[in-house]
């Protein structure tokens, strides 16, 4: 069995571009906004399954606007392009804040395979 892990500091940095988290096993991870953003957990990203999937573009300069808790498990972020319907809980943020590399790598191919970027706003 596997211990649940647990934020102890939650912080947004001065320029609200990239989220720090504190767990209770001594792990800390720091998130881009624009990795939070684009891989949001919300059914308005990841759909309600693989196919539904969509790819967010033009969002490296998005801003975390507000951190909000949810229960004891989550944070819901609202980011300032509108989007604040994605539930972030903490296993999620520590495997996305351990594996940033992997995911952003993952994402811009993406990007170039459907004629993309992070800077022009786009879906698909």
């Amino acid at each position: 069995m596997t211990r649940d892990i647990w934020p102890t500091e939650i912080r947004l940095l001065a320029d609200k571009r990239v989220l720090a988290i504190a767990f209770d096993d001594g792990r800390r991870v720091e998130i881009p906004a624009e990795l939070l953003r684009v891989e949001s957990p919300s059914a308005e990203v990841q759909g309600h399954g693989p196919s539904e999937r969509r790819l967010i573009a033009g969002k490296r300069d998005v801003r975390i606007l507000r951190v909000d808790p949810v229960g004891n498990y989550a944070v819901r972020l609202a980011f300032d392009d509108g989007h604040s319907s994605g539930i972030y809980s903490w296993p999620f943020l520590l495997d996305m804040g351990e594996r940033q590399a992997e995911i952003m790598r993952d994402y811009e191919a993406r990007l170039l395979q459907k004629g993309l970027d992070r800077d022009r706003p786009g879906m698909a």
